[in-house]
């Protein structure tokens, strides 16, 4: 790809993908930024539970939108690629995406996991979820520690993900990037 192609010759992404991709970006950052919020709360125990029941909810969303966006991916198929990568690039772009997707899968179930573990019921929308592991102080010292080492690889992965979008889009000018934009004038009218 160049930066000389058209809108019209620009690869999108359909408008699914890319809505649940954002979705889950926010919901990450929300999650992250609550129970980061929480741990410099001195005083105020309502506020610190509020914003510990946040940081569930939003962990929560995720591992919702990670099914969905499963199903959409099985349904969309093999997308074609963006950029002109090498196949060494394209390889460790997708073991990024693979490991993305496993600690979407992971770090919210070891947060449920570790709930149950400390004897608190996990809730999403006044449901009380089912109880995935019994209470256990031993189980939930180690759960903490596996939900917070997964955390920070998420963020490392995170890191590396944006920086290849940014790398990709100031350095290569290809239309990696702009295919994952949620912008109109980047949506092929037939990926909807």
């Amino acid at each position: 790809m160049t930066s000389t192609q058209t809108n019209e010759t620009k690869p999108a992404r359909p408008r699914k993908i890319v809505l649940l991709h954002w979705l889950t970006v926010l919901c990450v950052i929300f999650a992250a930024g609550l129970i980061l919020l929480r741990d410099e709360v001195v005083s105020g125990r309502v506020l610190k539970q509020w914003l510990l029941e946040g940081h569930r909810h939003f962990g929560l969303f995720v591992l919702v939108l990670f099914f969905v966006r499963i199903v959409i991916r099985i349904r969309t198929g093999k997308l074609p690629p963006t950029g002109n990568m090498p196949k060494a690039v394209r390889a460790v772009a997708a073991l990024t995406h693979i490991a993305l997707y496993g600690l979407m899968l992971a770090l919210p179930m070891l947060g449920w996991a570790l709930s149950n573990a400390q004897d608190r019921p996990v809730h999403l929308f006044g449901l009380t979820l089912p109880t995935l592991v019994g209470a256990d102080e031993d189980l939930a010292d180690s759960l903490q520690t596996w939900h917070i080492d997964a955390a920070w690889t998420l963020l490392a992965l995170v890191l590396l993900h944006t920086g290849a979008a940014l790398w990709h889009h100031f350095v290569v000018r290809d239309d990696v990037l702009r295919a994952m934009l949620p912008s109109r004038q980047n949506r092929l009218t037939t990926n909807d």
